[in-house]
């Protein structure tokens, strides 16, 4: 399909990077240092989102693209979109209902095109084509656009039409088998990792885009797959079998060779300490009052420790278990011991170095009053981000961005009865 020839000729070409006519209002509540790119967002669940987040919050101007209602395609989790899922991941974006798979819709979403800087998309990889909205495509109007697609195995290949999960991608990209107890199995973790880490690669490869853009004047395409992403974050774990030939196992609670490292039972609960490298154990030793462990064999050396780990681990339980959490815990911090307690979500947000930190933001939402959403995780001196406003409803600003494309009352109106908006 020729993309040019369904442009309707609304709004005259600015150079991308400069967002066109935006309300007194948006601009100014747009602070941050992104606030110069237009980000359009075409993402649903969560690897996606994720990516695109990091530039709403540093104040880039992200339209959200979401299907009308009549077609009954929603990214609101079954109805939970006033829920902390969907609050949390769509926070400071603009919401535009278009029916891409009508031409006019595809004709406002050229027009969008051609004064942005960004296109997220993780639909299937045949989808964007059909549709007519692929990279190609896009790069014949507005050939500085930065395309990033997220896909579960790939944009080709044997399992590119795969659909693409979590929980999938984590034992196909060998988390799950060293995490867990092998006592009990193959185990997944608690959180969406290969999701959440896919949406942050990404972030940073079109970071990595735009800056290029500023030498080359030209976009280009941005790839990021789940399965890519689990690989990358096994980290060491990967590097330990490439270089090695060394198949990692299970460790539980264990690191993998720093010994010991892991959770230990205390009066109250537990703890977890990390003191394998030598000097650590020796401080830990003397936290527990057991300086003899330092000199015994096999414990003298990390090698010995790492050998006889269950031998060390099953001695450190017995010593732990005869103090509370709080005592032991004040007792390495006295003994500039690595340790820490292991929290419940609610003793999360309750620490005092947490609620230092402000990563809990509050945001204003019409329906629910206050509510706090997870900040950024990192800080910039001058220009740091923000959470401005909660996710918004479906279409919310459909009027207000077709306004800025200089559709007219009596337009929009007709492409709301055609069921294009």
């Amino acid at each position: 399909m020729n993309a040019n020839a369904e442009i309707k000729p609304h709004a005259a070409p600015q150079s991308a990077g400069q967002p066109v006519d935006q309300p007194a209002g948006q601009s100014a509540g747009r602070e941050g240092p992104l606030k110069r790119f237009r980000v359009l967002d075409l993402t649903r669940v969560r690897a996606g989102p994720t990516c695109v987040r990091q530039f709403a919050d540093w104040g880039a101007d992200v339209i959200k693209i979401e299907s009308p209602e009549h077609m009954e395609v929603s990214d609101g989790w079954g109805g939970l979109r006033d829920g902390p899922d969907f609050q949390n991941l769509h926070r400071n974006k603009r919401s535009l209902t278009i029916n891409l798979k009508e031409p006019k819709g595809r004709e406002i979403f050229y027009e969008l095109v051609k004064n942005a800087d960004v296109v997220a998309e993780n639909f299937r990889p045949d989808v964007k084509f059909r549709l007519g909205i692929d990279y190609e495509s896009l790069r014949k109007i507005n050939p500085r656009i930065v395309y990033a697609s997220i896909s579960g195995f790939g944009q080709d290949g044997p399992y590119a039409r795969r659909p693409g999960f979590d929980h999938i991608v984590q034992g196909m990209g060998g988390l799950m088998s060293v995490t867990g107890d092998p006592a009990h199995g193959p185990m997944r973790t608690g959180i969406a990792v290969a999701d959440v880490g896919s949406g942050l690669y990404c972030a940073m490869a079109i970071m990595t885009a735009l800056l290029e853009r500023e030498s080359s004047g030209q976009g280009q395409w941005v790839q990021v797959s789940l399965l890519q992403s689990m690989i990358a974050m096994l980290d060491f774990q990967a590097a330990r079998w490439l270089f090695l030939g060394e198949i990692p196992t299970q460790p539980g609670n264990n690191h993998p060779t720093s010994i010991p490292t892991g959770v230990y039972p205390t009066r109250d609960g537990h703890i977890n300490i990390a003191a394998g490298e030598q000097a650590m154990f020796l401080r830990l030793c003397k936290a527990l009052g057991r300086p003899d462990l330092m000199e015994r064999e096999p414990y003298s050396t990390e090698q010995g420790r790492s050998d006889n780990r269950d031998a060390l681990n099953a001695e450190l339980s017995e010593i732990t278990r005869q103090r509370t959490s709080a005592e032991w815990l004040a007792a390495m911090e006295e003994g500039q011991v690595a340790a820490g307690p292991i929290y419940t979500m609610d003793e999360v947000f309750a620490d005092s170095q947490v609620r230092h930190l402000g990563i809990a933001q509050p945001v204003e939402h019409k329906r629910l009053g206050t509510v706090e959403v997870v900040g950024q995780p990192f800080t910039l001196s001058r220009t740091p981000s923000r959470v401005r406003t909660s996710a918004p409803d479906r279409g919310e600003h459909t009027d207000a961005v077709l306004g800025e494309l200089h559709y007219g009352a009596a337009e929009i109106a007709a492409l709301r009865e055609a069921g294009i908006v």
